[in-house]
């Protein structure tokens, strides 16, 4: 089973457009969003939902006030200040480092893990599984939260005898992203022609190679800034990344996620629809089933 995961080097690029686009284009495919922190590929891809699971990690303290004595060793072990004067615990100050809990001299601290998030398993108007998760407010743990997610989805391919899986990864390049490339079998990294959108493609590149995972390039926005596409392009050249290509800039990209579509499905006839028709031709002809 082949996994690519698009990802970029931060948030905007338009990695979840190409996505949204590439999975009305590649057919025998389940698709999985990863980015847990503000899942959105669902906005376009109109799924229903068929199945939830709850995501637990990160522990909590939480004081029991029948067996708290108020003596203050909780408050003042406390570095987040997350204990009120009354002696109730600040779940979103609380950050899970059981100090109250070991100090606590009557035993009146509870330290277990809770909810932190939901996954949900979804199919979709064409047929695809579909599976994104979100992770709740100030919890933590979304790497895990990020495997889950892959792992639900890859079974949902098995089970549907599908041959790939679209992977909608998050941007930048910490523990979520890395829960997301590990074991794919291509990192395709959207990038945007700026001083920066060059600066995060050379760290995204550098993540992928580390964990020795192929990667390739488009460069969205291409025509706005001629130099730095140049620029990105002899970086791959030199470095020996494919460029599958170069979108322009197009408006109307817009206005089809307002209406919840792709792009290549709102408006099939834009250079822009035909670029990405391209590039899923190229990926598909890569990753034959």
């Amino acid at each position: 089973m082949k996994e690519i995961v698009v990802v970029s080097g931060k948030g905007g690029t338009g990695k979840t457009s190409v996505v949204a686009s590439l999975a009305c284009l590649i057919e025998n495919k389940a698709m999985v969003d990863c980015d847990v922190d503000a899942a959105n590929l669902s906005l376009v891809l109109s799924p229903r939902v068929i199945e939830e699971k709850d995501f637990t990690a990160g522990s909590k303290a939480r004081i029991i006030q029948e067996k708290c004595t108020q003596c203050g060793i909780c408050r003042d072990m406390c570095r987040f200040d997350a204990i009120s004067q009354d002696y109730i615990v600040d779940p979103f100050s609380c950050e899970g480092c059981g100090a109250c809990f070991f100090f606590c001299p009557a035993s009146a601290v509870e330290f277990k893990t809770g909810l932190a998030g939901r996954c949900y398993i979804c199919d979709t108007p064409s047929g695809d599984p579909f599976v994104y998760a979100e992770l709740f407010p100030g919890e933590e743990n979304s790497g895990k939260l990020v495997a889950m997610v892959r792992t639900e989805g890859k079974e949902r391919a098995e089970q549907a005898g599908l041959s790939r899986i679209l992977i909608d990864g998050p941007p930048g390049i910490g523990c979520p992203v890395i829960s997301s490339i590990t074991g794919t079998s291509l990192a395709l990294i959207v990038t945007e022609p700026t001083a920066s959108g060059i600066h995060d493609l050379e760290r995204v590149v550098q993540l992928a190679r580390h964990f020795e995972i192929p990667s390739a390039v488009i460069v969205n926005k291409s025509d706005i800034n001629q130099a730095c596409t140049d620029s990105i392009e002899k970086y791959c050249l030199q470095n020996n990344i494919p460029l599958l290509g170069r979108l322009p800039y197009e408006k109307m990209i817009s206005e089809a996620q307002r209406q919840g579509k792709a792009v290549v499905e709102y408006a099939p006839d834009l250079p822009v629809s035909k670029a990405i028709r391209d590039i899923s031709e190229r990926i598909i002809s890569i990753y034959k089933e």
